[in-house]
């Protein structure tokens, strides 16, 4: 879309309203939905109408459809649940509720709906739309509202928002609210397994997914649970013989826990439901071991939405502003979903037809249809957890060996990319070496030998256990070239950041004089900064995105209690924007400076003159986001200062630097799976160019594919090889030449209320939903 065409869609968003509800179950996230569609309305011109109960509210008018400003949607972006409610609503579903419903809209001009809501709420929506000229002409005819105002507003455009903390709706990769419900369930994981250990217990969890099993099989791949039951995958007869055997097994090798994951739909192969009370019962008896349960329930919708949720619900409110305003007559009824890091148009119908399918496959018994149904991503998810929850011997050993090595700064993550790729490689006959502190160890020759068990519980911890180094090779080829020598060491997987990337390069730039250095290499990218070229997403920048959100949470906070208080908060991320640009948007944050949006004095006075005209009103408080490369004479303090000498007599200024804070904690749910598929995927591409370069007893890879960075590109998982991206790399500022999160600075900037060009603003295509399209891996 042209800028001019912008233009003119803020021409069409005068003189129109649109309406948003949340409906059905809530989801952390609804809010940060609620506020992007507010004022992304606002912005276009729109009147915004919140309703509240939903569609009870819908249909019982009055005070529950309020109209918005732009402070109604003030401080809620960090709130769970829905600030405008959520009622099941028995009358809607009829013929007379829909035309209630249809009177308290046409009364006050709306006829652009934006529903946030699970299947059920959106297929009403589709109903209530197809009605709608129906319902009109039966208003006119009982004399409830005039034949003029009828034809005003003869059309009712939807759009729908997927609020679902299950993630079962077809065609869109995440639905609002399913992220932040997995870090519910790995916090509680995390804290039973501390109590598990000390008393050598088993704990079987019982989590929510009545229908669908997407929340136990990510949170089971995330805590390397022993045993997973979900309703997609009912175990066959004889279950209960292979499970103990399985717990026994990992006790006798030094296990002091087991843990069970239970959906809550869980069945057998003949429907019968499995409960959490047969399975601690059935433990206790054929194994004496302590047992307990521990059913987690409405704790997995409840808490502050994640990172991912917030981003996710703004970008997603934003989009369904443009379609509804985009929309036709002639234009079918969309979801906005998401496509790897894109918002896209999913025609809705679609998505639930597709959505049924899969219940359908599952009441006949056609299990494998069902995950197949479920996704690409789902069935990825599904077939990593069964490869990596059982030791498998090898068929044979290959004499192959690999070394594995952490590079750069620790990253959350990293453990869960070794874990996942030292079991694999063993599962294939390699031999496996971890390297302590990176090529500075390898140079040392401080090799360890790896077994399956001594990465036991590594997927939840964070930091890197083997230890990291952000030494590069070139200092140390001699003495590298002849640890690969003593250990005949036939290829490298290096866990790490920039130094990781760049550490590959100069290896590769050195086959030349070594013949030892012609090995498969990959880089898995492991950062916080998120910079490393080949990639979108770096292991460990979803965790630092958590940690500074749940840091300015508690800066607003304070400035909220204080009144008048801005905030200026130091990120880290070296010369890349994306920890600060992020952050910035999930806690709807003022502004955000970052190196690759250059700015001068007057844009700090333009801010600081914004927040004097803010602070004016009823919202008396600031926080301001600086990256802590992005100028290098407007530093920190001196943005302090200034901001505390422009602001004297209106606002007081305050600075808080986050530092290694982003660093640690455990990893987010996001990382640990994230971690564990590409630790998968990195030895499987070893292992066929271990293969392929096999010759006259040795391996020999000289080609420029044989040296990788593995990344994650839209939706697809790919490897480049380090050569092609050296055309793509900044190497002064450490980072890619082009960055895809870069026009998300667009909706940083007008949800903050500044009046900014969405001329580069590109909005989602359409993407019909087929077997096909759902057989894609979306790499989450």
């Amino acid at each position: 879309m042209s800028s001019m065409d912008l233009e003119k869609l803020k021409m069409t968003g005068a003189g129109r309203a649109i309406a948003v509800l949340t409906s059905g179950g809530d989801a952390q996230g609804m809010n940060a939905a609620v506020r992007a569609v507010t004022r992304m309305g606002i912005y276009v011109g729109a009147k915004v109408y919140l309703i509240h109960e939903g569609y009870q509210g819908l249909v019982d008018g009055g005070d529950n459809i309020k109209l918005a400003h732009w402070h109604s949607v003030t401080n809620i972006i960090q709130l769970g649940g829905t600030v405008i409610g959520s009622a099941r609503c028995k009358a809607f579903p009829t013929r007379e509720g829909r035309l209630a419903a249809a009177f308290n809209l046409v009364k006050r001009g709306i006829t652009n709906l934006c529903v946030c809501g699970g299947d059920g709420s959106l297929t009403g929506a589709n109903v209530f739309r197809n009605e709608w000229s129906g319902l009109l002409a039966e208003l006119v005819q009982k004399g409830r509202i005039t034949d003029t105002l009828a034809k005003q507003h003869d059309h009712l455009n939807i759009v729908g928002l997927v609020g679902s903390i299950d993630n079962d709706f077809c065609g869109t990769d995440m639905t609002i609210g399913a992220d932040s419900a997995l870090h519910r369930i790995m916090e509680i994981i995390d804290a039973i397994m501390t109590t598990a250990q000390s008393h050598q217990r088993t704990f079987v969890l019982e989590v929510m997914g009545r229908h669908c099993g997407y929340l136990a099989l990510v949170s089971a791949l995330a805590s390397g649970a022993d045993w997973l039951f979900i309703p997609e995958a009912p175990p066959q007869d004889g279950w209960e013989d292979r499970m103990c055997t399985r717990l026994e097994g990992s006790r006798i090798t030094g296990s002091r826990l087991n843990i069970i994951i239970v959906a809550e739909g869980a069945i057998d192969i003949n429907g019968k439901p499995i409960s959490s009370n047969y399975i601690k019962d059935l433990v206790i008896e054929r194994l004496g071991y302590d047992t307990r349960v521990t059913v987690l329930g409405h704790v997995q919708r409840g808490g502050t939405p994640s990172a991912f949720d917030r981003i996710l619900s703004s970008k997603l409110g934003v989009e369904a502003v443009v379609a509804l305003l985009e929309a036709t007559p002639d234009t079918p009824a969309c979801v906005i979903g998401l496509s790897g890091n894109q918002p896209v148009r999913l025609p809705l119908m679609e998505c639930v037809e597709m959505t049924k399918l899969v219940q359908k496959a599952m009441n006949e018994k056609r299990f494998d249809e069902a995950i197949k149904l479920r996704g690409g991503s789902f069935e990825n998810n599904w077939n990593i957890y069964k490869l990596l929850s059982l030791q498998k011997a090898a068929q044979s050993q290959s004499n192959f060996s690999l070394a594995i090595l952490n590079v750069g700064a620790p990253a959350a993550g990293m453990n869960a990319a070794v874990r996942s790729a030292v079991r694999v490689a063993l599962s294939c006959g390699h031999k496996v070496y971890a390297v302590s502190d990176g090529f500075q160890g390898l140079a040392d020759g401080a090799v360890l030998e790896m077994e399956w068990h001594t990465v036991s519980g590594w997927t939840g911890q964070g930091g890197s256990l083997l230890g990291t180094k952000r030494t590069l090779p070139s200092k140390h080829m001699e003495k590298i070239v002849d640890t690969i020598t003593k250990f005949s060491i036939s290829a490298l997987l290096v866990v790490g950041g920039f130094e990781g990337y760049e550490g590959v390069l100069q290896l590769f730039e050195a086959r030349g004089h070594y013949d030892q250095l012609c090995i498969p290499m990959c880089v898995i990218p492991a950062t916080i900064s998120n910079n490393v070229p080949g990639t979108d997403f770096s292991l460990g920048a979803d965790t630092a995105v958590n940690a500074a959100m749940e840091g300015c949470d508690k800066i607003k906070q304070s400035a909220t209690g204080t009144k008048r208080r801005v905030f200026v908060v130091e990120t880290m991320g070296g010369y890349c924007g994306y920890l600060a640009t992020s952050t910035g948007i999930a806690v709807g944050a003022d502004a955000a400076y970052i190196y690759e949006n250059p700015f001068s004095i007057h844009d700090l006075k333009t801010n600081v003159e914004h927040l004097a005209e803010k602070m004016k009103k009823d919202i008396q408080r600031g926080l301001v986001l600086r990256n802590e490369k992005c100028h290098e004479y407007y530093t920190t303090d001196f943005i302090h200062k200034l901001y505390s000498s422009e602001g004297k007599g209106i606002f007081d200024c305050r600075v808080n630097v986050l530092g290694h804070l982003q660093q640690g904690g455990a990893p987010s749910p996001f990382d640990r799976n994230f971690g564990t598929k590409l630790g998968v995927k990195a030895i499987q591409w070893i292992s066929e160019r271990l293969t392929e370069n096999f010759r006259q007893g040795r391996v020999f890879a000289n080609s420029p594919d044989t040296a990788c960075v593995l990344g994650l590109n839209r939706k697809v998982i790919s490897f480049m090889p380090v050569t092609e991206l050296k055309a793509m790399t900044d190497f002064e500022h450490r980072m890619p030449k082009v960055q895809w999160w870069f026009n998300l600075r667009q909706m940083l900037k007008m949800l903050a209320k500044y009046q900014t060009s969405f001329c580069e603003y590109v909005p989602g295509e359409i993407e019909h939903v087929t077997r096909r399209s759902l057989s894609i891996d979306s790499g989450f």
